[in-house]
């Protein structure tokens, strides 16, 4: 569903993305890791064909970026870093206004309505105006505006940032849910190491613009691999100060 080829993009003197090739395949929720300033919003902007790479070719659902960017985005769903909701609108009307920018069918736009406020269960919240709503509700809010006309792909750019813990495990279930029901590929860049390791069947790490790995997170973990260091000390350095029955007392042997 996703194919990038030796891309690259440069601000003046700046290489943002350098030289990144990977493919995802259809049905896939695959993660790109890295720190902030790494490149991973650069490259989804340009997957998304909201920016022009300066060298180097994509293609998405068949569609080549450079070359097809209309058609490109008649097939994704795009959800940014910051919520985009209206809050002046209820949760139903956000979701009403996507539909018809998209030209769906008034009817059919209906039902996905229900359905996707159902999913994220927000339909007992659905006409409530969006300025009312939690950050974690405004957040699936948006997910799911993202998803009103059935992308084939759709990219998150740091779904969870700046939530909560609970909030962010529960939007780590919908996306989990939503990959698994609506059989969507998803392309999620997050700079949280559990988030990637708990959501993800395949990740790549980015850094400096450039891919430094490049597998599932169990073959990832497994490369590293670890140490155990054991530390061991005596009572009696511990507490010289405690008198004889506290130094007298067995050695710890682990901590």
């Amino acid at each position: 569903m996703i194919r990038a080829e030796q891309l690259v993009k440069e601000f003046n003197s700046l290489t943002a993305v350098n030289g990144i090739s990977l493919e995802v395949a259809q049905g896939e929720l695959f993660g790109f890791l890295g720190p902030n300033g790494a490149g991973k919003t650069t490259t989804i902007k340009i997957l998304t064909t909201l920016l022009k790479p300066t060298r180097g070719r994509a293609v998405v659902a068949g569609y080549d970026v450079l070359k097809e960017p209309d058609k490109v985005r008649t097939v994704i769903g795009y959800v940014a870093q910051d919520v985009s909701v209206d809050d002046k609108g209820t949760g139903r009307e956000n979701l009403m206004l996507q539909g018809r920018l998209q030209h769906m069918d008034s009817k059919l736009l209906r039902q996905r309505v229900d359905e996707l406020l159902e999913l994220v269960d927000l339909t007992a919240d659905a006409d409530r105006l969006a300025e009312t709503y939690s950050g974690g509700m405004r957040k699936r809010l948006d997910l799911i505006a993202g998803l009103i006309h059935r992308p084939k792909v759709l990219f998150l750019d740091e779904p969870t940032l700046g939530l909560d813990p609970q909030t962010r495990v529960t939007v780590w279930s919908y996306l989990r849910e939503l990959n698994q029901k609506e059989g969507i590929t998803m392309f999620l860049t997050t700079h949280y190491m559990e988030e990637a390791d708990d959501l993800c069947h395949r990740v790549a790490i980015i850094d400096h613009g450039e891919i430094k790995a490049l597998g599932s997170p169990k073959e990832l973990k497994d490369e590293i691999g670890g140490d155990c260091v054991k530390i061991g000390f005596s009572t009696k350095r511990l507490l010289p100060k405690l008198g004889k029955a506290a130094t007298d007392q067995e050695p710890h042997r682990q901590v």
